[in-house]
């Protein structure tokens, strides 16, 4: 099925004080050209990469399947010197391998400590902070983390929201993304803060027949671009070829909203979690109730929650 979607807009030569007075406050994905990334976009390549990266140990995860989904775990964690998972990552064939010879492989960059420390690419890879410059479109003392991601071809990690907002550089490499937006949630059969519907392009509708009325947006990234990701828009990422990207999280929200416990930037707000243990408790009282009464007074709670929550100002 051909579906249709909506195109990211892009724009190049975008400075600071624009992003922030008139694009940042329409809270919609936005591709940025042009923007001062330093030397990565030519330097990051995979015999540079395997060069200065050096042989620290970095945890992935290792795939049969080009579709990452994390609900079932269909994939398993290895750890690799960070030179031979470019090496490997940048092949479609392997001759060493953990699954088999047409494995895929996915870094996403931790802390020292994950438990602890976030994961801060000029941190963890001292040696290529010279090579890239973050857009600086944010205050420092909103910078949450920068993840270094490396991704083999054809790779398809699964849809998935974050509760701050990012840029996903693109430094080598060709990406497409895929989102949707918050108003959809509804219809994309969420298991936390990810959709179940793992093929987004050919997807099993006698299963998930509210998906074909979640509106896509949809923009293809290469070298040098920069993807703006607002806070809880859901994207599902393919590698066209082998890449080379970092996320750049910022706290759009005071510091005290977020959860002190996370480090990956993708747990919700204190506020959010509090209100939904709440509900689960009222959920609990409900079911005292017979049948009859308990689908009349829950649905009265969700018109209540309808008419005090939910927002008019917004698509």
């Amino acid at each position: 099925m051909a579906w249709q979607s909506l195109p990211v807009p892009r724009l190049e030569g975008v400075s600071q004080e624009q992003f922030m007075q008139h694009l940042y406050p329409q809270r919609k994905p936005l591709v940025l050209e042009g923007i001062d990334l330093g030397a990565c976009t030519s330097k990051w390549t995979v015999d540079y990469l395997s060069q200065v990266g050096g042989r620290k140990e970095v945890k992935i995860h290792v795939a049969a399947v080009a579709q990452m989904n994390f609900i079932s775990k269909n994939f398993v964690y290895r750890t690799l010197p960070f030179d031979k998972l470019v090496q490997r990552a940048a092949e479609e064939k392997h001759e060493e391998f953990f699954i088999s010879e047409d494995e895929k492989y996915y870094l996403r960059s931790l802390g020292e400590d994950p438990r602890k420390d976030v994961a801060d690419i000029r941190k963890q890879f001292p040696l290529l902070e010279g090579d890239i410059k973050f857009p600086k479109f944010f205050k420092e003392e909103q910078f949450f983390s920068s993840v270094f991601r490396i991704s083999s071809p054809g790779l398809q990690l699964w849809t998935h929201y974050d509760v701050m907002d990012n840029f996903l550089i693109q430094v080598t490499g060709k990406k497409r993304v895929v989102l949707f937006s918050p108003r959809d949630a509804q219809y994309l059969y969420l298991s936390g803060t990810k959709s179940e519907v793992l093929d987004i392009d050919n997807p099993d509708l006698a299963k998930y027949p509210l998906f074909s009325k979640a509106r896509r947006y949809e923009c293809s990234l290469k070298a040098g671009d920069v993807l703006f990701i607002p806070a809880l828009w859901f994207h599902n990422v393919i590698s066209e070829e082998f890449g080379v990207g970092v996320n750049i999280f910022w706290k759009h929200l005071p510091s005290e909203c977020y959860d002190k416990t996370d480090t990956y930037g993708n747990k919700d707000p204190t506020a959010a979690s509090r209100a939904a243990q709440i509900l689960d408790r009222a959920l609990k009282t409900l079911a005292e109730l017979p049948e009859e009464y308990r689908d009349f007074y829950a649905r009265r709670m969700v018109l209540h929650i309808q008419d005090k929550a939910y927002s008019k100002n917004f698509e």
